[in-house]
C-alpha cells in the first residue's frame, strides 16, 4: 500500500528548484548558466551537497558528467538512471535541465525517507555541456559517452574567449576519472520541460515521449554585385538581399505543401556588407528542419539540394552546403509504455508525443533504454526568462517518474 500511494514532496521540489535557480540567476527571473561557468560550478556544487546529504556516494567521469548513487539490493545489475542537466542558455529558464536533476534528487529523498531499498542501483545525473551554448555542439557529453562525438575534438573546442572545453573543465574543478562514465544501465528516464505549446493547449498533463524527431540544417549562400545604392538603376541590380527573399518565399511554399507537422526555420542571416548605402553583395543564411518521418526530411533535402547551384532568377548565384544532420531516434517502447501506465495510475491525462527539440537522451538511446517526460510549458516558452512551468505539473512530473522507477527498479 506505502507504494500504490507513494508521492514526492512538491513544496521540497519547489524549493530546491528555486536554489538551483540562484546560481545565475537573471534580473527578468531568469538563469544565465553557461556549462563549465562559476554558476555552472556553484549548481555542481549544490548537487553534490544534495547527494551527499543523502549519503549517495558522487562521481565525476573525465568529461564532467556527475553521478548520484543511491545503493540497490544488487549492486552487479546495471542502475536505473534519471537525471538531465544543469547548464542554461544565456538569459534562459529556470526548469529547462534542471527539473530532471531536480526530481532526480526527489525521487532518491523519496526513497530514502520512505526506507525503500531498490532492488537496483540508482543514479541521479547530471550531464555536461546539453546546450552548446558555450561550447558547440549541443549535448556535447551524452554525444561522447555514445560515440557520437570524438573526445579529442571535443575537448579542443572553445568559447567566444578563446578559452577550451577541457581548460574550463579544469577551472572549475569537475575533471574526473574515466572509469566513471555511463558505460550501461537498465533504463534512462529524462523528465524535462515540453518546451513548445501542444500540452497547455490540448490541456494535457504529462507528455510520453516516443521518439526525438529528426533534424537537418544547411548553410545557403546567395552571391550578387555590389554597387552604390543612388546610383544603381533598378533593372541594373544584382542585389543579393532581393534574391534572398525571393529564394525564402520560394522554399518556404515548397516545404509548406510538405507534413504539416514538418517544422523548419531560417535563423542566422549575414548580409555582407551591411552598409545602407551599398547593394549587398552576399547574403548567407541557415535552413534547418525536423521531422520524426524520414521520408519527410528525404523531401526536405531534395527541395533544398536543388535550388539552383547558379543564375537564379534575380541573377545572383546560389550555393547550398550541408551543415548537420540527425536521424530520427524512437525510445525504448517498453519504457514508454511504463510512463503511460504511471500517468495513468496517478490519473494524469497524457499524450504521445514526439520532441522536436534535442535532448541527451537521444544520445544516451543509442546504448541504454531511453525514454522521456515531458510536462507543460505555459506558452510554449523556452529558453527565455519568460519560460515557466506551474508547480503542480512540476509536481506531476516527478510523481509519473517516481512511479516509473518504482516499476522498473521492481519494487
Amino acid at each position: 500500500m506505502l507504494k500504490q500511494g507513494l508521492r514526492i514532496d512538491g513544496r521540497r521540489l519547489q524549493q530546491t528548484l528555486e536554489t538551483f535557480a540562484e546560481f545565475g540567476c537573471t534580473p527578468n527571473n531568469g538563469v544565465s548558466r553557461l556549462a563549465l561557468s562559476e554558476e555552472d560550478r556553484q549548481a555542481r556544487d549544490y548537487f553534490l551537497l544534495c547527494c551527499e546529504e543523502l549519503g549517495m556516494t558522487v562521481k565525476v567521469d573525465d568529461i564532467g558528467n556527475m553521478y548520484g548513487t543511491l545503493p540497490g539490493k544488487n549492486m552487479k545489475h546495471p542502475p536505473v538512471v534519471i537525471g538531465s542537466h544543469l547548464d542554461a542558455v544565456e538569459k534562459g529558464g529556470r526548469f529547462d535541465g534542471a527539473l530532471g536533476v531536480t526530481a532526480g534528487l526527489e525521487v532518491a529523498r523519496t526513497f530514502i525517507e520512505n526506507k525503500i531499498e531498490p532492488q537496483v542501483p540508482l543514479i541521479v545525473a547530471n550531464f555536461t555541456n546539453e546546450e552548446g551554448a558555450r561550447f558547440e555542439p549541443s549535448m556535447m557529453a551524452s554525444g561522447i559517452l555514445s560515440g557520437k562525438f570524438n573526445q579529442l575534438k571535443m575537448m579542443q573546442k572553445r568559447d567566444s574567449n578563446g578559452i577550451s572545453f577541457d581548460e574550463a573543465l579544469r577551472k572549475i574543478g569537475y575533471a574526473g576519472d574515466k572509469k566513471n562514465r555511463l558505460t550501461q544501465a537498465a533504463a534512462f528516464i529524462e523528465l524535462h520541460i515540453e518546451q513548445g505549446p501542444v500540452l497547455e493547449q490540448e490541456s494535457i498533463a504529462i507528455g510520453a515521449v516516443e521518439a526525438v524527431a529528426g533534424m537537418v540544417c544547411y548553410e545557403i549562400k546567395v552571391t550578387g554585385e555590389s554597387n552604390h545604392a543612388g546610383t544603381t538603376p533598378m533593372s541594373m541590380r544584382n542585389d543579393a538581399l532581393f534574391s534572398t527573399n525571393h529564394l525564402m518565399v520560394e522554399i518556404r511554399k515548397k516545404l509548406s505543401e510538405l507534413d504539416q507537422e514538418l517544422v523548419y526555420t531560417m535563423g542566422r542571416v549575414n548580409v555582407h556588407p551591411n552598409i545602407h548605402t551599398v547593394i549587398p553583395d552576399q547574403v548567407v543564411f541557415t535552413l534547418e528542419a525536423r521531422h520524426q518521418d524520414p521520408n519527410t526530411m528525404r523531401q526536405v533535402e531534395r527541395i533544398v539540394e536543388s535550388l539552383p547551384e547558379s543564375n537564379h532568377k534575380d541573377g545572383c548565384g546560389v550555393k547550398v552546403r550541408k551543415l548537420w544532420d540527425r536521424d530520427t531516434v524512437y525510445f525504448d517502447k517498453v519504457i514508454v509504455n511504463k510512463i503511460e501506465k504511471s500517468a495513468a495510475s496517478l490519473g494524469y491525462s497524457t499524450k504521445r508525443m514526439v520532441s522536436g527539440a534535442g535532448h541527451d537522451a537521444q544520445f544516451l538511446a543509442n546504448y541504454i533504454p531511453t525514454a522521456m517526460i515531458f510536462v507543460p510549458s505555459v506558452k510554449g516558452k523556452s529558453h527565455c526568462e519568460e519560460e515557466m512551468t506551474s508547480w503542480e505539473d512540476c509536481e506531476k512530473g516527478a510523481n509519473v517518474l517516481l512511479r516509473t522507477v518504482l516499476d522498473l527498479a521492481r519494487l
